[in-house]
């Protein structure tokens, strides 16, 4: 390194680590900026959850699976990528709630399970009559506490009641997080239903007046296109193709940060193979508690021993389409918590999308662990696929087992955003930017556990070191961005 170099050092290389590479080396190549980075990454491999299995002709995700097409960021780097002609957009179909022992329709005009259509839900077996009687007071109950934090759960059984969060909102804002609803923070995973409520007071009545137009249906009667998007080469391809774009002298893989401390002249940060690695910045886009580990000296992390994380698994069934005697018109379910199922939910693939499985193959993708039910998770593979069956062939007739099955754990890796969480990040970040300058946070523990938030996350973290950097500087060395 010159002497006269600032380095940049960026620990985790899942995609925010990805990200803030990506765009730091592009930023250092168009400016000709003196600033070297160093991506350290303690496996073997880029990506973090984004991983995809081919074989004998499916795609399959062990991860996530798809994104939102409304969230730019992604659809931008996979331009910057050459990825852009690989993006595919999920196909429709019926969704449904799996709730004592029957499939129900998910009710049209729902919104995240929030109700903007009466006649669908007057219509639907979802609820009781007295369950839908409360629902419907949300037209008449006042806004809540201006400003103040609350569980997901606390705020949509105060609005909609309990039978409406448990067999419908529940089971599909859970999912998500793999969280319980009555400990996750409205603020930092849903604001938006709290700015509805707080500007239109009924939720319902602000969920409709804010919905998207429908979008209507080709007079050709090709299948209605989704409004979700991945790559149909596999998310972890798009990880791979990332990881081409950059100096692979830059990159480090297989090794651990063990510590990080605050010198004199910037950071000194020491790797589990004895090496010290000195940096002017750092990106930490790395899990809370790593990140809480490899900072043990500065007390400022020590909320985020606290934080929890839960365990989940996924389980991917391939089989001949005749298999399944009794097929769903649908692209997948749900599950309530009210009955007796490990599976959290299933999705038919094969369906959702299509590039995913040959023809004449069915692929099903079903959940299981969720806080506060995570044991299964811990089962051998033979186990968790025999309760996966067992719970599908409540729903289907399935006649044959299945060609193979791959079962993917992630132990503690879904952060839960706990009520507060918001105001916690804010102050740890406070006390970042006085005690420890030149160092920023990304990643699925601090600001949104999607890929795209993740991008965002990224991409905010090169801009503040940028911005760091450039405070250092003095006046005759200055860098404009």
């Amino acid at each position: 390194m010159a002497e006269d170099n600032r380095k940049v050092i960026i620990v985790g290389g899942g995609i925010a680590g990805l990200t803030a590479a990506y765009y730091l080396q592009k930023t250092i190549q168009e400016h000709k900026l003196p600033i070297e980075i160093q991506l350290i990454e303690s496996s073997h491999r880029l990506g973090g959850k984004m991983q995809t299995v081919i074989r004998d002709g499916f795609t399959i995700e062990r991860g996530p699976d798809s994104f939102l097409a409304r969230k730019t960021s992604i659809i931008r780097l996979a331009k910057e990528v050459g990825m852009d002609d690989k993006l595919v957009p999920n196909s429709t179909g019926k969704s449904y709630v799996l709730v004592n022992e029957k499939l129900h329709s998910m009710p049209g005009g729902s919104i995240m399970g929030i109700p903007t259509e009466i006649g669908p839900f007057l219509t639907t077996g979802l609820f009781s009559i007295p369950g839908k009687l409360r629902a419907a007071a949300d037209l008449i109950l006042p806004r809540s506490e201006s400003g103040k934090d609350q569980s997901l759960g606390q705020f949509f059984r105060r609005r909609l009641g309990d039978e409406v969060v448990e067999n419908l909102i529940e089971p599909l804002l859970s999912g998500i997080y793999a969280g319980d609803i009555d400990q996750l923070s409205l603020m930092s995973t849903f604001p938006q239903f709290y700015e509805v409520e707080q500007k239109y007071r009924s939720l319902i009545m602000g969920m409709k007046k804010t919905a998207p137009a429908p979008v209507q249906r080709p007079e050709n009667n090709d299948r209605k296109k989704g409004s979700f998007l991945t790559f149909k080469t596999g998310l972890q391809s798009f990880a791979e193709a990332i990881e081409a774009k950059l100096d692979p002298d830059t990159i480090l893989k297989g090794h651990r940060v063990d510590k990080i401390i605050k010198s004199t002249h910037g950071y000194e940060v020491y790797l589990n193979n004895g090496e010290t690695v000195k940096a002017d910045s750092i990106i930490a886009a790395t899990p809370h508690k790593v990140t809480q580990s490899m900072f043990s000296d500065y007390p400022l992390f020590d909320p985020f021993k606290t934080v929890p994380s839960t365990s989940v698994a996924t389980v991917t069934l391939a089989f001949p389409k005749e298999a399944i005697k009794r097929d769903i018109d649908g692209t997948g379910f749900v599950v309530s918590r009210n009955g007796d199922y490990s599976i959290t939910a299933c999705t038919w693939t094969h369906k959702k999308w299509e590039h995913s499985t040959p023809e004449g193959k069915a692929l099903l993708r079903c959940y299981v662990g969720r806080s506060g039910d995570e044991t299964i998770v811990d089962l051998s593979d033979d186990q968790i696929i025999k309760i996966v069956l067992d719970d599908l062939k409540k729903t289907m007739d399935i006649t044959m087992d299945p060609e193979f099955a791959i079962v993917t754990r992630w132990n503690n890796s879904m952060p839960q955003y706990t009520v507060g969480h918001k105001q916690r990040l804010a102050t740890i970040l406070d006390r970042i930017k006085a005690e420890l300058p030149g160092v920023f946070l990304a990643g699925s523990s601090y600001g949104g556990v999607g890929v795209p938030d993740c991008i965002d996350q990224g991409e905010a973290a090169v801009q503040s070191v940028l911005d760091y950097l450039k405070m250092e500087n003095n006046a005759e060395e200055a860098v404009h961005f």
